[in-house]
């Protein structure tokens, strides 16, 4: 049996020259658009943003301009985080089909949903409401410009809730799975998948290995994974968590080169959905891997306290998990923090906050501990 979702092509690590995010290597780029859609796979993700705001136009020159527009399906993202006010989003969405030099969008997502930008840090409402963003959306689809409408997703599954219960013009949901982030108390992705099924809605699966995350593991996880299956990679396990889910129109992988693009097709068409037996043993390959870290796995003696709001054990989790990252400041982790301080307690992150103290059950002060994860999350969130 194959893996339930197919492959999606995420264009956000594009091979470049002379590591200028904005000179795109288009020898190799070109093979590996047209090996992955000689694969059988269509689908191809960029946004307004990625390198730079080139990546739109590198997939119009190695995608569009060189292949019939029945063969392929592009989604690209509005970026939400990026404008002020309202007047900004029709020329933006118009630069976009024009950087793309497409009639219409495959699949248009608003970019990055969260606290922030839906409800605003006092709740009064985010730049999502005040630009009037799903109303353009819905326009957008009435005219044909957009086949589909959807949201990429960075906040709590109780958001995402109320987000789709408000908004049924929303047909998919794109967020981070991966078997860390389904157990992960800020990132949610277990929870967001089984409400975004409640809904009906279909979901694009981003980040199954987790930025790479997923790929080189600590020592002692790999070594778990081996012994599970010695001729698997360590990646395909993640591979194969993320593609034993229903629902899913695609899972995206950023590719960088053309031996990624072959490594992922290749594993891809060799892989079967996890068995139960299997994910119940990731689960302890999920223990075994935070115990890396410099907090580890052993939280529970941070349950049912917070400071600001959060969930000490998750801002400890959360900062644990940044640091086994290829790249701790460029985790998903530390960028939902400032959304629970907002949705718990309305309070920004970036400015000053109460003083507060967090005191164990037996006692112990471990207030300086947690008050130096919660800013280095602070840092390193954007």
């Amino acid at each position: 049996m194959a893996l339930k979702s197919p492959l999606g092509f995420g264009l956000m690590r594009l091979p470049v020259k002379n590591n200028n995010p904005t000179d795109f290597d288009y020898e190799q780029l070109n093979q590996m658009v047209d090996e992955f859609l000689d694969a059988d796979y269509t689908y191809f993700d960029t946004s307004y943003v990625y390198h730079d705001g080139k990546s739109e136009e590198a997939t119009r020159k190695a995608l569009v301009e060189r292949h019939p527009r029945e063969s392929f399906t592009i989604a690209t993202k509005f970026p939400t985080f990026v404008i002020k006010d309202e007047p900004e989003v029709e020329p933006i969405f118009a630069s976009q089909l024009e950087n793309l030099g497409v009639d219409y969008i495959d699949y248009y997502l608003f970019h990055n949903i969260q606290n922030v930008y839906y409800d605003g840090i006092d709740g009064s409402g985010g730049i999502v409401k005040t630009a009037h963003l799903f109303e353009h959306g819905k326009k957008w689809l009435e005219e044909g410009k957009i086949k589909h409408l959807g949201i990429s997703f960075h906040s709590s599954a109780k958001l995402l809730d109320r987000v789709l219960e408000e908004h049924p013009e929303i047909e998919f949901v794109q967020i981070p799975f991966n078997y860390i982030d389904c157990v992960s108390e800020f990132v949610q992705a277990g929870p967001a998948y089984e409400v975004t099924r409640k809904h009906g809605r279909k979901l694009v699966f981003m980040e199954p290995v987790k930025g790479g995350g997923l790929a080189m593991v600590p020592e002692a996880a790999e070594k778990m994974l081996k012994e599970m299956d010695p001729d698997k990679s360590i990646a395909s396990w993640a591979i194969r968590y993320a593609g034993s889910f229903d629902g899913a129109i695609c899972n995206l992988s950023g590719m960088s080169t053309i031996e990624q693009v072959r490594d992922n097709i290749n594993s891809i068409k060799h892989l079967e959905p996890l068995t139960d037996e299997e994910i119940a043993k990731l689960q302890e390959v999920v223990k075994v891997y935070k115990d890396a870290g410099p907090v580890g796995s052993g939280l529970s003696k941070y349950e049912g306290l917070t400071l600001h709001g959060a969930p000490v054990a998750g801002i400890m989790e959360a900062y644990n998990m940044c640091q086994l990252q290829p790249d701790p400041g460029f985790s998903d982790d530390n960028n939902y923090f400032k959304n629970v301080l907002i949705e718990e307690r309305n309070l920004d992150c970036f400015g000053e906050l109460p003083d507060e103290k967090v005191i164990l059950a037996d006692g112990t002060d471990v207030t300086e501990e947690v008050l130096a994860a919660e800013k280095w999350l602070i840092e390193h969130s954007f």
